[in-house]
């Protein structure tokens, strides 16, 4: 029985045939790079079918995720399709010759006035976005990572390693690649995780994904390059360590909250990250942070049995490495001499003013109300029960109003860590 079909890149056109409704034994059929047209047969396969199986076409439409739906019948479309034979060249040249007059105007404009600025990089990126769809942008990508080169190579991402390209435009993008390994089913599992939920969210602490190739022999990402690189390299460098002043870090834990928040309790349905670590946390050149690498990411029923069996696992990551993500901003690295009581014994208890990170300048009085806001609520994410953490959401909620003497009654210096010590993730 056949099982796998791949006709992708065969120039073929025309409507798919209904007979595949027949075709029962068939588990995935790729028709990407086709000039196919009209809708996608409705079919049990076809049901829970992937829109990189029909990407790039035509024209193809369907009840598929990914695919714009038919909204007329074939007759009709194939009287449109006439009227627009003769229509569609006039118009093209048309359209061209706006956008060629608008862009024009753009970059005079930007000559003139600085803040303008802003617009050009908008309508880049729109540009480059329009190219992840074609060919243009695979042999752009090929030719800027010379077929990616090992020395393009930036770091490594979970299931595959991530180059920095220089697209023809000047635009600076990080492509992970999905390699080969032992584990390589498990691998494509990841790869087509970040791809399908990369493409569903748009939030602007998270990484953005530009596009991606999903082929028998390139299968790569496209991200916005993020300059700074990972929060834990940041801490590991002396001079970026100090410029990461306490404001910053504040910030940075603040974003990262919002992010996960907005995965926990904005996304329908919700999606669980699974990986959240400093190393996955990008910054730019100013310390915005960035949310990345969502590999291990899984989406999830709110009334699924998996929801409480993650939320009690060291698989569930937030709040509980949320938590340790906290703690490591404050101390400037990871906590975990911390959190297995290495760094107290007894009923001793440790200064928070004498585990900080030293390389900023001093926190200033409302900074240390801030941090120890984090700290307590860093304690609170990495309580041992899961069921007396707090969500994310209230997690975010506590972290954006404003500290103040009465909130933490404490003083900074004098706050310890006593309280804090059986902790569990």
């Amino acid at each position: 029985m056949l099982e796998l079909l791949n006709l992708s890149h065969n120039q073929f056109s025309g409507s798919i045939p209904s007979s595949f409704a027949s075709m029962v034994s068939l588990s995935t059929l790729d028709m990407s790079y086709n000039e196919l047209e009209g809708p996608v047969p409705t079919t049990r396969l076809l049901q829970n079918a992937l829109a990189s199986w029909f990407l790039p076409n035509k024209g193809l439409c369907g009840n598929i995720s990914g695919l714009p739906h038919c909204y007329s019948t074939p007759a009709a479309n194939h009287h449109k399709r006439k009227i627009l034979g003769w229509i569609f060249p006039t118009v093209l040249v048309v359209a061209l010759g706006i956008v060629v007059a608008f862009v024009v105007m753009i970059l005079l404009s930007c000559n003139k006035r600085k803040p303008q600025e802003g617009v050009t990089t908008e309508a880049r990126d729109l540009f480059s976005v329009w190219n992840f769809d074609g060919r243009l942008a695979f042999e752009d990508i090929i030719r800027a990572t010379e077929d990616f080169n090992d020395k393009y190579i930036i770091g490594t991402g979970g299931y595959g390693k991530v180059y920095k390209a220089q697209l023809q435009d000047g635009q600076l993008v990080a492509v992970k690649r999905l390699h080969q390994t032992e584990q390589g089913l498990d691998d494509e599992r990841r790869f087509r995780s970040e791809m399908e939920i990369l493409s569903q969210i748009r939030q602007r602490s998270i990484v953005k994904m530009n596009g991606f190739c999903s082929h028998p022999v390139y299968k790569f990402i496209v991200y916005d390059y993020i300059q700074q690189g990972s929060l834990h390299d940041t801490l590991k460098n002396e001079e970026l360590a100090k410029e990461l002043d306490w404001q910053k870090r504040i910030v940075v834990a603040n974003t990262v909250a919002q992010a996960i928040s907005y995965l926990h309790h904005d996304c329908s349905p919700p999606i669980i990250h699974r990986d959240i670590t400093s190393n996955n946390i990008l910054l730019d050149t100013s310390f915005k942070a960035f949310v990345s690498d969502f590999g291990m990411a899984k989406t999830i029923k709110p009334d699924s049995s998996n929801w409480s069996a993650l939320a009690g696992t060291y698989g569930y990551v937030a709040p509980g490495i949320f938590g340790v993500v906290v703690l490591e901003l404050v101390m400037g690295k990871h906590p975990r001499d911390l959190l297995d009581g290495s760094l107290t014994s007894g009923e001793e208890a440790m200064l928070v003013k004498d585990i900080i990170d030293q390389r900023p300048t001093a926190p200033t009085t409302t900074e240390e109300n801030s941090l120890a806001l984090l700290i307590r609520l860093a304690f609170s994410c990495l309580e041992s029960s899961p069921h007396t953490r707090p969500t994310m959401r209230e997690a975010y909620q506590t972290l954006i109003q404003r500290p103040s003497s009465s909130s933490c009654p404490v003083h900074f210096s004098a706050l310890t860590l006593q309280q804090g010590m059986h902790v569990g993730i």
